[in-house]
């Protein structure tokens, strides 16, 4: 069969059997008398061979191997396209968001397009600087999206940066809770716990929704980052995880000071001070962890929070009873 009968049966182009044939893939078997290329059935067949092989995504020196390497390893090379099409496709899909970003903040012209790109570039530097100085011109006019500043704050791991990133979330308005819903489900901890930071410096109801499923998190720290943050929105929900970080001493003093917060508020002084006694009254808590329950119950307001300090300036633990005692005096001072 002939080079042009070839290519029509084929679907190769006569310029590529001749490609192949310069790379030694495929050789016609014979010449005519005329001097034209040959091909025999083997050779057409292995011409289907290449092309099969070259849908897979294997360069023309690969195909060769696959065919004429007797120590050539099919399983090595499927692996190696699976991993090979898996950048590609991740850096198809990353391309794919960037250009969303950017509609998404819809640029007026080439101008705004090419800053909100540079911006984006920014965010992505291997210099810990210039993602800090990119999060901060996010809230000096510069039009990046929302979602973009979220999956950078998810991502960062220089507390700096990330704190400046959620300073310009904050400012921004808000927005992004698909992505930072996604967050708080992430199978890294790093990056839960980034989630639920950057959720609690955000003002928004829809971050005082997410900080309340927070709060019923199987991640430990995911909760107690969530406690406070719900506590300073007057959420007396987050009072339990409040009392056993006490307990744990577990930021202690940062949930003692929530809860302090908290019961200012007069409806929730007494649950406080109630859930504050439960645990003192509970004989399951240490001498220390006992102390700085007292200590705790000490700045909460309201007749439940007095009457059990009464009670503990007779308790057993010299340490409780004399800190209950001390607190009792200022509060009845005038």
């Amino acid at each position: 069969m002939l080079i042009g009968e070839v290519a029509r049966r084929s679907g190769v182009s006569a310029r590529m059997l001749r490609h192949y044939e310069s790379l030694g893939l495929v050789r016609p078997t014979g010449r005519t008398d005329a001097g034209y290329r040959e091909y025999s059935d083997e050779d057409i067949r292995r011409i289907f061979h290449i092309e099969s092989l070259r849908s897979l995504g294997l360069s023309l020196r690969e195909v060769g191997s696959a065919l004429d390497d007797p120590g050539f390893t099919p399983s090595r090379l499927v692996d190696d396209l699976v991993r090979r099409t898996r950048e590609r496709i991740a850096a198809e899909t990353a391309l794919l968001t960037r250009l969303r970003r950017i509609g998404a903040a819809e640029p007026a012209g080439w101008q705004d397009v090419l800053h909100i790109v540079a911006l984006l570039q920014a965010l992505g530097s291997e210099s810990a600087g210039k993602r800090q100085r990119a999060a901060l011109s996010s809230v000096e006019g510069a039009s990046v999206p929302v979602e973009a500043l979220v999956e950078a704050v998810l991502g960062e791991p220089d507390p700096n940066v990330a704190g400046a990133l959620r300073w310009a979330l904050a400012q921004s308005g808000g927005g992004g809770w698909e992505l930072l819903a996604e967050g708080l489900g992430s199978p890294m901890a790093e990056v839960r716990e980034r989630a639920v930071r950057t959720i609690a410096e955000m003002p928004n109801d829809e971050a005082t929704e997410l900080l309340r499923e927070a709060l019923g998190h199987s991640d430990l720290e995911v909760r107690r980052c969530a406690a406070p943050a719900l506590a300073a929105r007057g959420v007396a929900d987050a009072v339990p995880t409040l009392v056993d970080m006490v307990v744990e001493e577990a930021r202690d003093a940062e949930a003692a000071d929530a809860l302090t917060a908290l019961a200012s508020r007069p409806a929730s002084a007494d649950r406080i001070a109630t859930a504050l006694v439960d645990r003192l009254a509970g004989g399951a808590v240490g001498p220390a962890a006992r102390r700085r329950l007292t200590q705790a119950l000490a700045e909460i307001p309201g007749s439940t929070a007095s009457h059990a300090l009464v009670e503990l300036s007779h308790d057993e633990d010299r340490a409780v009873a004399l800190t209950a005692a001390y607190v009792l005096t200022l509060r009845d001072a005038p």
